[in-house]
């Protein structure tokens, strides 16, 4: 037997589960059932309502079903006869009719009674996935087209996978991913929290406000020594602005909009105007380009309540923005310089990522003949960077103004993010009317790349919570030092301890309080601090201190310098493992 597509398998069980589901509700009606990343969907119309509970007798259902080995039977058929097939089915009725016209129309059936409109492919038996591993996982309702006028529908969600190996390390995954949740970490470690009163706004809280600015002093230390000038502007622009950008056609429903007397004003909900208005504030020479602005100002986006989600979909966020202003002749080394910074801040977390072309969108602004060169620009970059086949081709999804590289990272847990975006952008140039006097004292359009490197901020810190589980890398921990006291007279050796630690650059805390000296190091344990110094009667006599380390291994007798020069080239080097030798 041929081996099985893994879209095609999962499609199939789609089918099967739709086709059980009939069997034990009687009167149903299909809508939709597509394969998505770890499994399957389908939503249906039903008279009874179908609940967790449930899921175990469907699944029996859809294995009974696959024992029969009755064949997936494909159909062409005309338009006629799917109105007449489908007549008083309102959601196959309106998917025939975005069928255009002159193409084929199919139905595939499966055994005698059953009978869906679908483009396929499909299995040719249903026999054949007998030793896929699937299990039906939740229930949730789901308006029709996603739109909340429409009927609600129940959708059922499962995971499939070509086998029960395969199946069972996902749901492992899929645990893990449960006990690393940001939303649960963050609030625990003292890292963030939301409130009501500022839906998708996060407040940092004091340790992770120490995340954030580590992650923003790399960066900027990283740019500046790369060329790079960071600037800030202003939070609120006149409506005029995002005209002449284009964003106000294309955005304006995710932007915050305050109406004034005689003008409106919006929150920037990105900032590239802003860098286009201070590159036209001088006269420009070939001689400045590239010019690369940088930025990190708090950026705001209007998003339905019910996709927020901690810090992966938040209404308030920074990224770690640039506007790079160049030639076209300098296209190939400019991107190459960006994807080189890509290698370097997502290799210091040890995170993989693969890029992804993200074409032209049907919204595009400006003339084809720009977008073909920019897509042709960027293909060949990434063919001679990664490899021709190396890299994902995501058609449509370019941003309003030009074609993208989107980044692409997986964490700990085999998930997949779209984080970092290169954008090559022929057009807002032109509605700025931007220039630069090349060589021949002629004066020319600039290109622009818009690139971030994290997207936004939040949501990659979100990502490295859970990617660590709060077990930070010692140069990221919020807190890399926890100094504690056995006895109340064990206090000043301690506090001179934390203070010569602190002069020497680290990021230290301390518990002197009255707790037993095994409460305190637990707490270290569950705060996932990297190292924790234990001072009792032996530390104040020899001035030599313990040492204990995260993996729970405890060293005695170590000189305070030996380790402020350990734990110097540990944060210098921005290792991932912790050193347990001083």
């Amino acid at each position: 037997m041929a081996k099985i597509e893994i879209g095609t398998g999962r499609h199939s069980l789609a089918h099967v589960m739709a086709k059980a589901v009939c069997e034990l509700y009687g009167e149903v009606q299909l809508a939709i059932g597509p394969a998505i990343d770890d499994g399957f969907y389908y939503d249906f119309d039903l008279k009874t309502a179908v609940n967790a509970e449930d899921l175990p007798k469907i699944e029996a259902r859809m294995r009974e079903i696959l024992k029969r080995r009755e064949p997936f039977v494909r159909r062409e058929i005309t338009r006629e006869e799917g109105e007449k097939l489908f007549a008083g089915d309102p959601y196959k009725s309106e998917l025939l009719s975005r069928v255009p016209e002159g193409e084929t129309i199919s139905v595939y059936g499966l055994g005698e009674d059953f009978c869906d409109l679908c483009r396929g492919p499909h299995v040719e038996n249903a026999g054949d996935l007998l030793n896929w591993g699937f299990h039906l996982r939740a229930v949730s309702g789901a308006y029709w087209n996603a739109d909340q006028s429409k009927d609600m529908l129940q959708r059922i969600y499962a995971y499939a996978f070509p086998d029960q190996k395969e199946l069972k390390e996902h749901m492992r995954l899929i645990e893990e991913a449960k006990k690393r949740d940001h939303r649960v970490l963050g609030p625990q470690h003292d890292l963030f929290f939301f409130d009501e009163t500022a839906p998708g706004m996060p407040y940092w809280l004091p340790k992770g406000l120490k995340i954030f600015n580590t992650l923003l002093d790399f960066w900027r230390y990283e740019h500046e020594k790369r060329g790079y000038q960071e600037i800030s502007a202003p939070l609120v622009n006149d409506v005029s602005l995002w005209k002449t950008s284009g964003h106000w056609a294309h955005y304006q429903d995710n932007m915050f909009v305050i109406p004034g007397e005689n003008k409106s004003f919006a929150i920037k909900p990105m900032n590239c105007p802003n860098a286009m208005l201070v590159y036209k504030r001088k006269v420009r020479s070939y001689r400045d380009l590239p010019l690369r602005f940088s930025d990190c100002d708090v950026l705001h986006r209007k998003e339905a309540s019910g996709t927020l989600h901690g810090l992966l979909r938040v209404q308030m966020f920074r990224q770690d923005d640039s506007h790079n202003f160049i030639t076209e002749d300098q296209i190939f080394d400019e991107v190459n310089s960006i994807l080189d910074i890509v290698d370097r801040f997502y290799h210091i977390f040890g995170l993989t990522y693969r890029p992804m072309l993200s074409t032209r969108p049907a919204d595009f602004m400006g003339a084809p003949e720009l977008w073909d060169r920019a897509e042709a620009e960027l293909k060949a970059i990434l063919d001679t960077r990664y490899g021709a086949g190396s890299y994902d081709v995501n058609e449509g999804d370019g941003a309003f103004y030009g074609p993208k590289i989107d980044i692409v990272m997986t964490d700990a847990l085999k998930r997949t993010w779209q984080t970092g975006t290169v954008q090559l952008d022929f057009q807002l140039p032109r509605n700025f009317e931007l220039v630069y006097t090349d060589k021949d004292g002629k004066q020319k359009t600039p290109v622009v790349v818009h690139r971030v490197v994290y997207g936004s901020m939040e949501r990659f810190i979100g990502i490295l919570i859970e990617h660590f589980a709060c077990a930070f890398p010692f140069w990221f921990s919020p807190e890399q030092i926890r100094v504690l006291t056995v006895k109340e007279a064990h206090i000043p050796f301690a506090k001179e301890v934390a203070d010569t630690l602190y002069e020497a650059g680290f990021k230290v805390g301390a518990d002197f309080s009255e707790e037993m000296i095994g409460g305190k190091v637990k707490a270290v344990r569950l705060d996932r601090v990297p190292y924790a110094l234990i001072i009792g009667d032996n530390e104040c006599a020899s001035k030599k201190l313990s040492v204990r380390c995260r993996s729970g291994k405890q060293l005695q007798d170590v000189a305070p310098e030996d380790l402020i020069r350990s734990l110097t080239a540990l944060k210098s080097a921005k290792a991932l493992e912790l050193t347990e030798e001083f």
